[in-house]
């Protein structure tokens, strides 16, 4: 990576110790980042980690996470060494990190140039050094840290260490034995999703004291989440991607699924759709990866392992083609819209089969799993179902007191209306009890509304009591109270296609719980209009500083992000700059990328 050839930051930077303080850790934030102060809770990461005190910090996504190492380890005497878990997150972080001047080099197999990697960590010409938890377990890894000093080990992803986490990695376990031969060496465990359970057991696995946990809340006001019933995928994501002009990701649930839909969207819209799965050839996966990371318009179609190695700031929006694993996944997937806090939308479109497939296969988890797991299930039901706020739901599952709206989801921003379906819901239970639970909806709703057919009659379930017992109103209203069933397991699917009682069902049945559902919109809400634009009033001199970043993310063979985020430009474009003193009291101009690209940027300025 030519780490070696990189200038040292640190000898025209005000700090580099932790006697400077904050002080010197703001100057540093000024020349390096072009940030005038730290957001949220960054400071007191940062002070902690300057101390030399260990650390886990939960911020959410888009909070700065990379920033409370990246500026240290542009301080402290050593190298900081950062653990995590996917190459093309480090590469990622790589090229924004040298972008701010910040030496840094990754170590993995994607690399050609580790011995010269190696051999500018021994001479002490690395502040960053970036691995993946697989290599930094390894005997010759802990051998060659040995050879330098360490200035921090920060550990990204954290939640990875933890049974609890929703993406356990077991060889983020073998982290604590290397960090402990560095035991003067401090700590600093980075995150965006983990409950309580999952921080304390993050606490844990890597020995930080109790007294290190920064949880910087999980609130992200500028995404927008919305909840939908799946009735036609293409039709609602084809209508989601023309709301949303700039770069989304649509998740599904499978290969063929990714597939099937990133073809009829780009048949559908016209649109650069690309699909990304584990099935592709892995040249083919990281053309596709590398050409939406540099886009700004491509949507990709993809299967989970996607997005968690993005560290692009302006996807405007995240879809999910089905319900996710859970609500620390979804929370974690949705994060990665909107991080260069631009407004952006979180859309879930979901099915009663969703709800099936993933309660039969928590049949197939180990016993000490499956009470865990079930208990994720049935929050990510509540969100679907819930007439309430949907974000205060999500903030109150991770331990938050949130306001009761939040006037940005699309509850609060259309009340729906709530019904009482107690008596529907008991008979549609008893049905499906009466028939042998071995029968699915399609059954059961003719059995319940009296539509005979030879089946029906030839098992006699035209005689039981059950029998046309729904009319009118009921029964437009037996196909939601199924999928509201289905949602919160009092149905549950059996081996066959049948629907079975389960769950709450017993006490619904006996009238010791009550059975409320969301009214069902007679057609899905659109908003006649689209989301903020990145160019909202039309600036002609912002679509020409956007054509020069453009142009300069080519020639250096980087994101176009890498350069200057849509913010810096919209202020660029505002306040017109004329001197290069002038434009480096922008946010996000730091020093590097003043002497890089300032006198270009002003060119453009002043010929518009």
């Amino acid at each position: 990576m030519d780490a070696a050839t990189a200038p040292d930051t640190r000898n025209s930077l005000p700090g580099t110790g932790p006697e400077d303080g904050l002080d010197a850790a703001r100057e540093t934030l000024r020349e390096l980042f072009g940030f005038s102060d730290f957001r949220g809770r960054q400071a007191e990461v940062v002070s902690r980690v300057l101390k030399g005190a260990s650390t886990l910090a939960v911020m959410p996504t888009g909070a700065g996470k990379s920033l409370t190492y990246q500026l240290p380890a542009a301080m402290l005497e050593g190298t900081c060494v950062v653990i995590s878990p996917l190459i093309a997150l480090m590469h990622d972080q790589l090229r924004s990190a040298r972008a701010n001047g910040i030496r840094a080099a990754t170590l993995t197999s994607a690399d050609s140039d580790w011995r010269e990697t190696m051999d500018a960590y021994r001479a002490g010409q690395l502040d960053l050094l970036y691995v993946a938890p697989e290599r930094a377990s390894q005997p010759a890894f802990c051998d060659l840290l040995t050879a330098a000093p360490i200035a921090l080990f920060a550990i990204d992803e954290a939640h990875c260490v933890s049974e609890w986490g929703h993406d356990f990695r077991p060889d983020y376990r073998q982290l604590r034995p290397l960090m402990d031969r560095f035991d003067d060496v401090p700590r600093l465990a980075l995150t965006a999703t983990a409950d309580e359970a999952t921080r304390a057991d993050i606490l844990t696995q890597l020995g930080i004291p109790e007294g290190g946990l920064i949880v910087a809340g999980f609130d992200r006001p500028n995404i927008r989440y919305t909840v939908r019933h799946r009735d036609n995928p293409v039709r609602q994501l084809t209508q989601l991607m023309a709301d949303n002009p700039g770069p989304g990701i649509v998740y599904a649930p499978t290969r063929k699924k990714v597939e099937d839909i990133a073809a009829k969207l780009a048949a559908a819209t016209g649109r650069d759709v690309l699909p990304y799965h584990a099935g592709l050839d892995p040249q083919v996966r990281a053309d596709h990866q590398a050409r939406f990371v540099a886009s700004e318009d491509m949507v990709m179609v993809a299967t989970i392992a996607f997005g968690m190695g993005i560290d692009k700031p302006d996807v405007r929006f995240v879809a999910h083609a089905s319900v996710p694993k859970s609500i620390e996944a979804y929370y974690q997937e949705t994060g990665r819209a909107g991080r260069d806090g631009d407004p952006a939308q979180a859309v879930m479109l979901w099915a009663a089969g969703d709800f099936a497939t993933a309660r039969q296969r928590l049949g197939e988890l180990p016993d000490d799993r499956r009470a865990g797991d079930a208990k994720r299930l049935d929050a990510l039901a509540m969100l679907v179902e819930t007439p309430e706020c949907r974000r205060a739901l999500l903030l109150r599952h991770f331990g938050e007191d949130p306001p009761a709206k939040c006037g940005n989801c699309d509850n609060c921003l259309d009340a729906p209306g709530v019904i009482d379906a107690t008596q529907v819901s008991r008979k549609l239970l008893s049905a499906a009890y009466r028939t042998g639970q071995s029968f699915g909806f399609g059954h059961l709703q003719k059995v319940l509304t009296g539509s005979s057919d030879e089946r029906i009659e030839q098992r006699g379930h035209d005689r039981l009591s059950v029998f046309g017992i729904v009319a009118g109103e009921e029964a437009a209203l037996l196909r939601p109270v199924a999928r509201a069933l289905q949602a919160r397991g009092a149905l549950v699917a059996t081996e066959h296609g049948g629907l079975a009682l389960g769950g709450d069902a017993k006490a619904i049945l006996k009238g010791e719980m009550d059975v409320t559902i969301v009214q069902p919109p007679k057609r899905a809400p659109r908003s006649g209009r689209r989301e903020r634009t990145p160019n909202p009033v039309g600036d002609p001199l912002f679509d020409a500083l956007r054509e020069l970043r453009r142009e300069l993310a080519l020639e250096g063979q980087v994101p176009p992000y890498v350069i200057f985020h849509d913010a810096v430009l919209r202020a660029m474009a505002s306040e017109r700059p004329a001197t290069l003193d002038a434009l480096a009291t922008i946010n996000g101009v730091g020093a590097k990328k003043l002497e890089a690209y300032g006198e270009r940027f002003l060119d453009c300025i002043r010929r518009h």
